[in-house]
């Protein structure tokens, strides 16, 4: 058994099929087939189930994908001790849709200009996701909506996001719009959709859930009276659409950059950090009354 076989192993239930993680691997559909085919002939027992949709775990291919991660994230952690001086390698980070939208372009362009030889990636994703990817060992570390409270992940507050319910300019009642509400959210595990469903439900509304995959397409149908949605207001401050909009005041939450607590700190992701600390567009921001 080779760590390459883990890593295709680990590609494939990733991906959900065998084509797609050929894509990811950049290599051929046969070879990622063959591998895994030879992976199960050794261990003697079937990872996946083939269907015409992709694949599917086994039971014993769940069992045997958590082991793999955890094999492939200690192998990447030895590489990454002995070459460890200055930054360099891979860092994947992930972050939620509007933080990376308004808080991380310019610690990004500040962190690749000092650290060249880093190859960094970033993710998008609602909290939960990204939560759960860190604990996979899928991301190094991840910007969320905050406190997390986990266990096994080490947490510090960047900063202090200031969230608005966002209705149309019309709704100058809060109390009104929230009567019988349709919330324009991102897909489920969001944070911000979490909270705005929260409020609905404390007024003893039931809300129809409308999702959608962009902050805009949100801010357009808010404009347009389609529902009610809940932003970070700077978000909202910087839309081409902010006439249309009236912001009501919500309680500002923090986002917080995670990591495991049992994962090698390498000195990219330290240098990371730092620049989230020292980049003055993330310092923490005193909540403004929303209008």
């Amino acid at each position: 058994m080779e760590l390459s076989d883990l890593r295709i192993f680990a590609a494939v239930a990733r991906a959900g099929g065998i084509t797609r993680a050929a894509a990811e691997l950049h290599t051929v559909q046969s070879s990622v087939s063959a591998r895994v085919a030879g992976l199960e002939r050794e261990l003697g027992a079937a990872l996946l189930r083939r269907h015409a949709r992709g694949v599917t775990l086994t039971a014993a291919g769940e069992q045997f994908l958590d082991r793999a991660r955890r094999i492939i994230a200690l192998a990447d952690e030895a590489v990454r001790i002995v070459r460890d001086e200055t930054p360099r390698g891979p860092l994947r980070i992930g972050a939620m849709e509007t933080t990376a939208g308004i808080r991380l372009p310019p610690v990004l362009e500040a962190y690749t200009a000092a650290w060249p030889e880093v190859d960094l990636s970033v993710l998008t994703g609602p909290t939960d996701s990204l939560v759960a990817q860190v604990k996979d060992h899928a991301l190094d570390g991840a910007l969320v909506a905050g406190p997390v409270d986990d266990q096994e992940l080490h947490e510090e507050e960047i900063f202090t996001e200031e969230l608005a319910i966002v209705t149309a300019v019309r709704h100058r009642d809060l109390d009104q719009a929230l009567h019988t509400p349709r919330l324009l959210v991102f897909r489920a595990g969001c944070s911000y959709r979490r909270r705005l469903e929260s409020v609905a439900r404390t007024r003893g509304v039931e809300p129809k859930i409308l999702e959608y995959g962009s902050a805009e397409g949100i801010l357009g149908c808010v404009a347009a009276d389609l529902g009610i949605t809940m932003l970070p207001r700077e978000l909202v401050d910087r839309s081409g659409l902010r006439h249309r909009l009236r912001l009501h005041s919500a309680t500002p939450v923090p986002t917080v950059f995670i990591r495991r607590h049992d994962a090698h700190v390498t000195t990219a992701l330290k240098e990371f950090t730092r620049h989230l600390r020292e980049t003055p567009s993330t310092e923490k921001t005193t909540p403004r009354i929303a209008s």
